[in-house]
């Protein structure tokens, strides 16, 4: 299974050989390091944990560095003089075919590949029932004042309290979406960039998966 790590960067566009335009989002993405190897005996399961986004290490917790560091020795068990920290780590699951120091990279993709991204959505803060889940708003007829963007009723009948899961206004974003089938149209190999046709969800910097299907 190809899989990566990245930071959503801008969006841009980009022309085919026919000159079709392509809408595409340019991802930061690796390399990764390899931080851990479950195995079923031990953990119960079979995952990788892999790090990204490399920090200063004085920036980092001692219990991370006693994580992060061991994967970072060299063949003699020594470690090397320019040790790094991390800024996140995530696990994929059911992988076996790789080792502790391993680097992935955007060499494991190529042009065409059929990808499913995921990431945190933009949040939007507390927002009302237009905004939130697209209701239309009030009539604008003659006898409505101030009623363009109200929920209307909430309650109604013999019910006595609100219905569990009713649409109202609140928080909103800041959710975990992802988006299936979408095309990998280019891969820069030398900046660590992937181009994925169309949007994904985020600001920019925003960390994302990207997994190939």
């Amino acid at each position: 299974m190809k899989f990566i790590l990245g930071k959503k960067q801008h969006m841009m566009q980009c022309f085919d050989l026919d000159g079709t335009v392509i809408p595409a989002t340019v991802v930061e993405a690796g390399p990764l390091v390899v931080t851990q190897v479950k195995n079923p005996d031990v953990d119960g399961y079979t995952a990788i944990q892999v790090a990204f986004d490399e920090q200063k290490v004085n920036r980092a917790t001692k219990a991370h560095l006693g994580h992060i560091l061991p994967s970072q020795k060299n063949e003699d068990g020594s470690l090397p003089a320019q040790a790094s920290a991390f800024k996140h780590l995530r696990e994929f699951r059911d992988i076996e075919e790789v080792a502790v120091g391993d680097r992935i990279t955007v060499d494991v993709f190529a042009k065409g590949d059929v990808v499913t991204v995921s990431g945190l959505s933009k949040g939007k803060g507390f927002q009302g029932v237009v905004k939130r889940h697209g209701f239309h708003g009030g009539p604008r007829s003659h006898g409505q004042k101030h009623s363009e963007r109200e929920p209307g009723s909430i309650g109604g009948g013999l019910r006595n309290k609100v219905p569990k899961g009713m649409r109202m206004a609140g928080r909103t974003g800041g959710d975990r979406i992802t988006v299936r089938n979408l095309e990998i149209v280019g891969v820069d190999k030398e900046n660590n960039q992937l181009l994925v046709k169309g949007a994904i969800p985020g600001r920019k910097g925003t960390l994302v998966e990207i997994i190939g299907l």
